[in-house]
């Protein structure tokens, strides 16, 4: 008997606070059309920038490769083109 009164008790303060709180603002535009520029716009942008992210990963990858090689060190008994 106490565990029925105490989900009534419960279920009654929580259809309380959903009663009292405040109304839903949207945060997107009612007519599909904007959404779907929203939608598209925040697409694009993602993509953005995993497309950056794998750029900066290949241009990392390549230095990595070039320092392995040894491209970058200058020799110090070149002929020098003058």
């Amino acid at each position: 008997m106490k565990r029925i009164i105490l989900v009534l008790v419960s279920l009654l303060m929580n259809a309380g606070i959903l009663l009292a709180q405040e109304t839903k603002i949207d945060v997107f535009p009612a007519a599909p059309y904007d959404r779907f520029i929203i939608y598209q716009t925040l697409a694009i942008f993602w993509v953005g920038i995993i497309g950056l992210i794998i750029i900066i990963r290949m241009k990392l990858k390549e230095i990595e490769r070039i320092q392995s090689l040894g491209i970058d060190k200058e020799d110090k008994d070149t002929p020098l083109l003058d």
